[in-house]
């Protein structure tokens, strides 16, 4: 099987030449050195090729998984190339791959960089391949289906979900610019495969074990910055993703009275369909921890990078697997401080009769109460408070603990 370093180091030669991986799955490397990941197959007789995109962009797990896909596809008897949708034959003949350019194009200016990226990649890995070539107006409900049924193949289930919204915006767009008629994409919304329930995370409730659990991960022999990024999570009770995507820049004032960590809205999970940027100030500790980390990566952009490139975040599961390693898995994950910190400080807010604690709590923890929605959901509501309970809470959960500082050390000491 072909190894991510093999593909790493694939170099041009006279002529184009494959390296193959299996069932199928090859990395072709033109005379000009790009490395596209390709995939043989067969279907009724037929020998067919697939085309998963270029490496690095595409990973070889990536690329794997797309394999993994297309072979359920077959096993399932559905063709795993591209959609037989109709295609457009003048020139001039508007396709729903031009129209969504369009769009994308219109309506990138208001979004954020990194939301208006997203969107185009979703669209081009999960929409234009299947219709993209096809006219906009002759795009009717089965071709829709068809192409939203591949994406939940994989399986991929919010993403087709998301797919069907890009497309309906895009028929909008288009119903409005006089190119199409109707958003065949509204009427397949009921037929898409349902959502999975939400699974239960586990997570450790009790404040002596979630301090155990933090002990025994910080004795672990590993790289202090994990180490610092699990601490740095329970304290501030956000998701995984956002300390793991985190940038320098979004730290402020971290030598004043008032620290503050402001999550952009593109990085938020979006809650009953509103999206702001989120607040989340900063305990005395949680500086001590970006301090710290900044002597291990304060010259790059992100505070806990990539170990192997500093300009990309820690993986999702980083933060995970050394939680698991310390021998909870299965009892605590990442997410699960969210609700550590919830349970504990609720208790607290009913021992002390401070019932307004409750909403404010869910605020931080970027929750929109329902019945709520214009009195809390402010940038900057209740910040005092906020910022009182976050001291509260950094002051319960790392009560006799060492400084932050001093990981850097016991990692240094013990060969992390």
């Amino acid at each position: 099987m072909l190894t991510d370093i093999a593909a790493r180091k694939a170099k041009p030669r006279d002529k184009p030449y494959k390296l193959s991986d299996s069932a199928g799955l090859f990395l072709l490397v033109t005379v000009r050195g790009a490395r596209s990941w390709r995939m043989k197959y067969r279907f009724g007789g037929k020998e067919g090729l697939l085309t998963f995109g270029l490496y690095p962009e595409v990973t070889l797990t990536e690329a794997r998984d797309r394999r993994a896909a297309a072979r359920r596809l077959i096993r399932d008897g559905i063709d795993p190339a591209p959609s037989k949708a109709p295609q457009a034959e003048a020139t001039d003949t508007p396709t729903f791959e031009t129209v969504a350019r369009d769009w994308h194009a219109l309506h990138a200016p208001k979004w954020k960089e990194h939301h208006a990226k997203n969107i185009l990649n979703e669209l081009e890995r999960d929409v234009f391949p299947f219709i993209g070539k096809a006219a906009i107006a002759d795009l009717d409900p089965p071709a829709i289906l068809e192409a939203l049924r591949k994406v939940e193949a994989r399986p991929a289930l919010e993403a087709a979900r998301r797919a069907r919204q890009r497309m309906s915006a895009v028929f909008v767009f288009g119903i409005g610019s006089s190119l199409c008629a109707n958003d065949p994409a509204a009427i397949v919304v009921g037929a898409l495969a349902p959502k999975r329930p939400n699974k239960k995370r586990p997570a450790m409730l009790k404040l002596v074990e979630i301090k155990k659990l933090l002990r025994d991960v910080e004795k672990m022999r590993a790289y202090p910055g994990t180490q610092l990024a699990i601490r740095l999570l329970a304290l501030t009770a956000v998701r995984p993703g956002e300390v793991a995507g985190a940038a320098w820049t979004e730290f402020t004032g971290l030598d004043t009275d008032e620290p503050l960590w402001t999550i952009p809205a593109d990085r938020m999970k979006a809650v009953e369909g509103q999206r702001a940027d989120h607040l989340v100030p900063l305990s005395i500790q949680a500086v001590e921890i970006l301090k710290a980390v900044a002597t291990l990566t304060g010259k790059g952009p992100l505070p806990f990078p990539n170990t192997r490139w500093a300009h990309k975040p820690m993986g999702e599961n980083t933060m995970g697997h050394l939680i698991d390693r310390a021998g909870y898995k299965g009892k605590h994950v990442p997410h699960g401080f969210r609700s550590t910190f919830s349970t504990r400080m609720n208790d607290v807010a009913e021992r002390e009769g401070r019932d307004r604690d409750r909403a404010i709590i869910d605020l931080m923890l970027a929750h929109i109460p329902k019945d709520e929605v214009e009195g809390i959901y402010n940038r900057n509501a209740y910040m005092r408070r906020r910022r009182e309970l976050a001291q509260q809470w950094a002051d319960m959960l790392l009560a006799g603990f060492a400084p932050a500082a001093s990981l850097l050390m016991t990692s240094r000491r013990s060969g992390g």
